[in-house]
Protein backbone atom coordinates (compact mmCIF):
# COMPACT_ATOMS: atom_id res chain seq x y z
CA UNK A 1 0.00 0.00 0.00
CA UNK A 2 0.76 3.62 -0.30
CA UNK A 3 1.55 3.94 3.63
CA UNK A 4 3.66 1.09 3.66
CA UNK A 5 5.53 2.36 0.74
CA UNK A 6 6.04 6.17 2.48
CA UNK A 7 7.45 4.41 5.55
CA UNK A 8 9.87 1.96 3.91
CA UNK A 9 10.85 5.61 1.94
CA UNK A 10 11.16 7.19 5.07
CA UNK A 11 13.19 4.46 6.67
CA UNK A 12 15.08 4.39 4.04
CA UNK A 13 16.18 8.37 3.81
CA UNK A 14 16.37 7.75 7.79
CA UNK A 15 19.10 5.08 6.97
CA UNK A 16 21.57 7.24 4.43
CA UNK A 17 21.04 10.19 6.73
CA UNK A 18 23.07 7.52 9.00
CA UNK A 19 25.88 6.93 6.68
CA UNK A 20 26.42 10.30 5.90
CA UNK A 21 26.67 11.52 9.25
CA UNK A 22 28.93 8.55 9.53
CA UNK A 23 31.32 9.65 6.85
CA UNK A 24 31.19 13.36 8.42
CA UNK A 25 28.46 14.87 5.90
CA UNK A 26 25.58 16.76 7.63
CA UNK A 27 22.48 15.80 5.77
CA UNK A 28 19.24 17.72 5.70
CA UNK A 29 16.09 15.62 4.20
CA UNK A 30 14.16 17.85 1.54
CA UNK A 31 12.42 15.43 0.02
CA UNK A 32 8.72 16.81 0.62
CA UNK A 33 10.76 19.69 -1.57
CA UNK A 34 10.29 18.21 -4.57
CA UNK A 35 13.40 19.61 -5.58
CA UNK A 36 14.89 16.46 -7.94
CA UNK A 37 16.34 14.59 -4.54
CA UNK A 38 15.42 13.79 -1.37
CA UNK A 39 18.81 14.46 0.84
CA UNK A 40 21.21 17.46 0.82
CA UNK A 41 24.07 16.34 2.27
CA UNK A 42 26.90 19.84 3.30
CA UNK A 43 30.81 19.08 2.60
CA UNK A 44 31.75 20.42 6.29
CA UNK A 45 34.36 23.97 5.95
CA UNK A 46 33.38 23.68 2.42
CA UNK A 47 30.02 25.35 1.12
CA UNK A 48 29.49 22.07 -1.13
CA UNK A 49 26.73 20.15 -0.89
CA UNK A 50 25.95 16.21 -2.25
CA UNK A 51 22.40 15.94 -3.60
CA UNK A 52 21.53 12.24 -2.93
CA UNK A 53 18.66 10.73 -4.26
CA UNK A 54 17.08 7.79 -2.18
CA UNK A 55 15.39 5.10 -3.28
CA UNK A 56 14.57 1.91 -0.86
CA UNK A 57 13.86 -1.73 -2.24
CA UNK A 58 13.34 -4.84 -0.96
CA UNK A 59 15.67 -7.90 -2.10
CA UNK A 60 14.12 -9.28 -5.28
CA UNK A 61 12.75 -6.32 -6.75
CA UNK A 62 13.58 -5.95 -10.93
CA UNK A 63 13.44 -2.34 -11.12
CA UNK A 64 13.32 1.34 -9.54
CA UNK A 65 11.07 3.95 -10.80
CA UNK A 66 13.04 7.41 -11.49
CA UNK A 67 11.11 10.49 -12.37
CA UNK A 68 12.06 12.60 -15.10
CA UNK A 69 13.24 15.90 -12.79
CA UNK A 70 15.56 12.98 -11.00
CA UNK A 71 16.77 11.99 -13.80
CA UNK A 72 17.81 15.86 -15.21
CA UNK A 73 18.77 16.85 -11.39
CA UNK A 74 21.80 14.21 -12.00
CA UNK A 75 22.93 15.26 -15.18
CA UNK A 76 23.16 18.89 -14.21
CA UNK A 77 24.95 18.24 -11.38
CA UNK A 78 26.85 15.11 -12.43
CA UNK A 79 29.55 15.34 -9.67
CA UNK A 80 27.58 16.13 -6.72
CA UNK A 81 24.59 13.99 -7.08
CA UNK A 82 24.30 10.49 -5.61
CA UNK A 83 21.51 7.36 -6.07
CA UNK A 84 21.46 5.96 -3.30
CA UNK A 85 19.97 2.41 -2.86
CA UNK A 86 18.57 1.26 0.29
CA UNK A 87 18.13 -2.78 -0.15
CA UNK A 88 16.04 -4.11 2.62
CA UNK A 89 16.71 -7.91 3.55
CA UNK A 90 15.20 -9.90 5.95
CA UNK A 91 14.33 -9.15 9.36
CA UNK A 92 16.15 -5.57 9.99
CA UNK A 93 19.00 -5.58 7.99
CA UNK A 94 19.45 -3.72 4.92
CA UNK A 95 22.29 -2.82 2.50
CA UNK A 96 23.23 0.14 1.91
CA UNK A 97 24.97 0.96 -2.13
CA UNK A 98 25.68 4.43 -3.92
CA UNK A 99 25.66 4.82 -7.43
CA UNK A 100 27.26 7.83 -9.02
CA UNK A 101 26.61 9.47 -12.46
CA UNK A 102 23.41 6.60 -12.17
CA UNK A 103 21.87 8.05 -15.50
CA UNK A 104 23.53 8.24 -18.97
CA UNK A 105 20.84 10.56 -20.95
CA UNK A 106 17.61 12.62 -20.28
CA UNK A 107 14.94 10.99 -21.04
CA UNK A 108 12.20 11.84 -24.19
CA UNK A 109 10.30 14.80 -24.18
CA UNK A 110 6.67 13.59 -22.40
CA UNK A 111 8.16 11.07 -20.79
CA UNK A 112 7.44 11.49 -16.63
CA UNK A 113 9.53 8.32 -15.19
CA UNK A 114 12.30 5.79 -16.01
CA UNK A 115 11.94 2.33 -14.72
CA UNK A 116 15.54 1.10 -14.42
CA UNK A 117 17.08 -2.76 -13.78
CA UNK A 118 17.75 -3.35 -10.39
CA UNK A 119 20.57 -5.75 -10.85
CA UNK A 120 22.35 -3.35 -13.25
CA UNK A 121 21.99 -0.29 -10.79
CA UNK A 122 23.50 -2.53 -7.99
CA UNK A 123 25.86 -3.84 -10.72
CA UNK A 124 27.80 -0.38 -11.00
CA UNK A 125 26.95 1.06 -7.51
CA UNK A 126 29.62 0.41 -4.55
CA UNK A 127 28.46 -1.00 -1.11
CA UNK A 128 28.80 1.69 1.48
CA UNK A 129 27.43 -0.54 4.57
CA UNK A 130 26.09 -3.06 5.66
CA UNK A 131 23.84 -3.05 8.77
CA UNK A 132 24.33 -5.16 12.44
CA UNK A 133 23.57 -8.53 12.02
CA UNK A 134 25.33 -9.33 8.81
CA UNK A 135 28.95 -10.95 9.23
CA UNK A 136 30.52 -8.44 6.26
CA UNK A 137 29.46 -5.57 8.44
CA UNK A 138 32.42 -6.26 10.45
CA UNK A 139 34.76 -5.28 7.70
CA UNK A 140 33.52 -2.14 6.99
Amino acid sequence: SATDTQAAAAKARAIVMEVERSLGFEPVDRELEKLGYDLESRVPGTGKLRFIEVKGRITGATTITVTRNEILYSLNKPDDFILAIVEFLDGDNHRVYYLRRPFQREPDFGVTSVNYDFADLLARAEVMGISRGDAEGAEK
